[in-house]
């Protein structure tokens, strides 16, 4: 990257700021008085449902007008309303599916930069350059949509670094990446800020990472008020009991084991030998596989971005059908002995054997609250209203969303969408699950009740395989790993 004319970092400013979205009683966010000075770099902590998210989207100018919510106080950015200002902001949003606009990898990334009138020869050496930095080595007219979700997410970092904005807002950047990938694109940001002095904001929920490269931290309570702020290590060390007791992932504080009671016969569930999966009408993204996925068990799948472990997982589900290879269900599990593939199921059968939680939570809702979306699937199996509402109700507790029933999912944050979309599967109780990052988006404490969750229903029997890039879910709940290697680009 080359120096940028414009001068340099935003200035931001909340004053006795909230928001709540229409139709709403709870607020998103309320009564927050922040400031952050031109070229600062913050970490943005709090628990899950602490306005976060909601907090960025107002300084992005997404949150709209009357319509869509009600908002009290001031929040502006360079002294005006956001809205005003869009040409200095740049956001990369939590769901990175919601940002790719464009077919091809190259045109994406130069959209922001024609919108905001960039010079025509300056802007395919600004593509080639921001993808570069953030790691995303794919030629230019290649089809966003054969991205996966890591890939999608340095695509929209790519498009925001090369806008060079003033403000530069992070609302989990690194959440669907790669172990290499996280330093990568967190190294990436910095040069950008350091190159063009622009304000940086970013939200995590695990500290470590950012630590390094931030010049301050700003905690929000669970009402969305600040309650500590100031020089990172300072802050942390200040405040690390509040921090872990309000959920905040701070370095140096593992969480203990969970205790095990497997099944004692982990007789295999599902097999596939010499697999090849992909999705409809393009090539196959992996060929050759071999697993076995055990009954009792949790199967984690791993490996770098693009290399097929979410398309892999599809398959798995029955959502996709193999390329070549075979699938087969055990007797358990398949509907009738000449039906093992779980591609050739119907719905209602998939329902009671493979439950499967989207890499997407709002791809997986269907109804217009909480509570009717977890009853949905029981309901469907026709199961006994009295014993639904008594799993349902159980799930909302420990999942920290029973505060949240009456809501619509699509008004929750991102963890909580992420919480509720594995609920939505486990209540229909099916023999095997298949989850995509199931702990996108969670606090340490919702973490940890997530791991105790599918830790008991796999020592009560079911199968259970995640795709995640979270090394702690994987040394915590983990019986097998299967790794898929980087992909070899032709």
């Amino acid at each position: 990257m080359t120096p940028d004319p414009r001068t340099g970092g935003a200035e931001v400013r909340a004053d006795g700021w909230g928001w709540q979205h229409a139709g709403q009683q709870h607020w998103a966010a309320k009564d927050l008085d922040l400031h952050i000075a031109p070229g600062e770099r913050v970490l943005l902590l709090g628990p899950s449902g602490s306005g976060k998210s909601t907090l960025l989207q107002g300084l992005a100018g997404l949150l709209g007008g009357a319509d869509d919510g009600h908002a009290q106080g001031r929040l502006l950015v360079d002294g005006s309303p956001p809205a005003q200002r869009r040409d200095r902001i740049g956001m990369v949003l939590q769901d990175p599916d919601a940002q790719v606009i464009l077919s091809r990898v190259g045109d994406d990334v130069a959209f922001g930069m024609e919108n905001f009138g960039v010079a025509r020869e300056a802007i395919w050496p600004r593509v080639t350059a921001a993808l570069a930095e953030v790691g995303l080595d794919l030629p230019l007219d290649h089809d966003t949509s054969q991205l996966s979700g890591g890939q999608k997410q340095r695509l929209a970092l790519a498009g925001v670094l090369a806008m060079r904005p003033g403000l530069i807002l992070l609302d989990e950047p690194t959440a669907n990446l790669d172990p290499g990938g996280v330093l990568e694109v967190r190294d990436a940001v910095t040069r950008a800020a350091e190159i063009t002095g622009a304000t940086v904001l970013v939200v995590e929920h695990r500290t470590a990472v950012w630590l390094p490269v931030i010049d301050r931290v700003v905690v929000l309570g669970g009402d969305g008020s600040v309650v500590a702020d100031g020089a990172p290590e300072d802050t942390i060390t200040r405040q690390r009991d509040h921090l872990v007791q309000s959920g905040i992932w701070v370095p140096d504080r593992p969480i203990a084991p969970v205790p095990r009671h497997p099944v004692t016969t982990p007789e295999p569930v599902l097999t596939a030998t010499d697999l090849a999966v992909g999705y409809r009408g393009g090539p196959a993204v992996r060929d050759g596989i071999g697993l076995e996925i055990p009954r009792g068990r949790v199967t984690a799948i791993t490996g770098p971005n693009g290399s097929g472990k979410s398309t892999l997982a599809l398959t798995l589900g029955g959502l996709l059908a193999p390329r070549s290879g075979t699938l087969r269900a055990a007797d358990g599990l398949a509907p009738s002995p000449r039906r093992r593939d779980p591609a050739t199921w119907r719905s209602k059968e998939l329902l009671t054997r493979i439950g499967t939680v989207f890499q997407d939570p709002e791809h997986q809702f269907l109804t217009g609250t909480v509570r009717d979306e977890l009853a949905l699937g029981p309901k469907a199996l026709k199961r006994d209203a009295a014993d639904t509402a008594a799993l349902t109700d159980d799930l909302l507790a420990r999942l920290h969303l029973e505060h949240l029933a009456d809501r619509s999912p699509y008004t929750l944050s991102g963890g909580e969408k992420r919480r509720l979309s594995v609920a939505t599967v486990l209540v229909s109780r099916p023999a095997m699950i298949v989850l995509d990052e199931p702990t996108f988006g969670q606090d340490r404490r919702t973490w940890a009740e997530l791991i105790r969750l599918l830790a008991e229903i796999a020592d009560a029997g079911t199968a259970v395989v995640a795709v995640t890039h979270d090394a702690e879910f994987v040394d915590a709940l983990a019986d097998h790993r299967f790794v898929l290697s980087a992909p070899v680009r032709p």
